[in-house]
């Protein structure tokens, strides 16, 4: 029986995904891709998750993808038009997620391993951390979602320069210029992913989904239109059992229990 790619650990409204190929750097493969997918819909599916966190095992986070490491380094040939359309949409299945998404950079984020940093809400790094797009080095480009949400979260040029050039940068820079949210000591980034986790997950579920949903989307609308969907968001809220808990909570000054209801 083959060892899982990923592991899924669920603790208290929180799942934690980690990537599981420490020999390989926790490189993306197929195995890793199907699984990856099949988890993030169980994920969406489980009303007793409130907040996902995402990492890897061992000391890397993502080096990137098995098949085009294997072209850099010559051990491998493009043989066919299949194998150059082979993808894995790691990265894909995690912006897929309905619930907040933190990831815990513990290592290397490269290629496709940024790719799925960048699909993630939060992302914070530890020190030893480097983010890079090698592709461009071996006549790709990146092909999970790295041309399109690295410049919506850095601007335009700084995306276009790490891409263009192939620059690695490490974790002050990315903090510089916006790509990670915070940057500890690396025996302190698990502790502090997961006190921000747990900050989070005692909210109202119904209601995270909904700011990561009008967020999200809004990015990708006119103000008028994001507006809008803001409204329509905040009114569906009114018919939660969960916003009746909240306010029953507060007059009785007693922690709310919410039910993501």
């Amino acid at each position: 029986m083959r060892e899982s790619s990923v592991i899924l650990r669920k603790n208290n409204h929180i799942a934690e995904i980690i990537l599981n190929r420490p020999h390989k750097n926790n490189l993306v493969n197929l195995q890793m891709s199907q699984e990856m997918d099949d988890m993030c819909r169980q994920i969406n599916q489980d009303n007793d998750i409130y907040v996902v966190i995402i990492t890897g095992e061992g000391e890397g986070f993502c080096g990137g993808n098995e098949l085009q490491k294997s072209f850099q380094s010559g051990k491998k040939q493009l043989r066919s038009d299949e194998e150059v359309a082979q993808k894995y949409n790691v990265a894909a299945s995690v912006a897929a997620i309905e619930k907040p998404v933190i990831t815990a950079i513990n290592g290397d984020a490269l290629g496709q391993g940024l790719e799925l940093a960048l699909a993630c809400d939060i992302r914070i790094a530890s020190q030893k951390t480097r983010f890079g797009f090698p592709d461009v080095a071996i006549g790709l480009i990146p092909s999970d979602g790295g041309t399109q949400r690295l410049p919506r979260i850095i601007g335009k040029g700084k995306a276009l320069e790490m891409i263009l050039t192939a620059e690695i940068i490490n974790a002050a820079e990315a903090l510089e210029i916006g790509l990670v949210t915070k940057v500890v000591p690396a025996e302190s980034l698990i502790s502090e992913v997961d006190a921000l986790a747990k900050a989070i997950a005692g909210k109202a579920p119904v209601s995270l989904r909904y700011i990561k949903e009008a967020i999200n989307k809004g990015l990708d609308l006119t103000m008028e239109q994001g507006l809008r969907l803001e409204a329509d968001l905040y009114f569906l809220l009114h018919t939660t059992a969960d916003r009746t808990e909240g306010i029953k909570a507060f007059q009785q000054k007693r922690p709310p229990e919410f039910k993501g209801q």
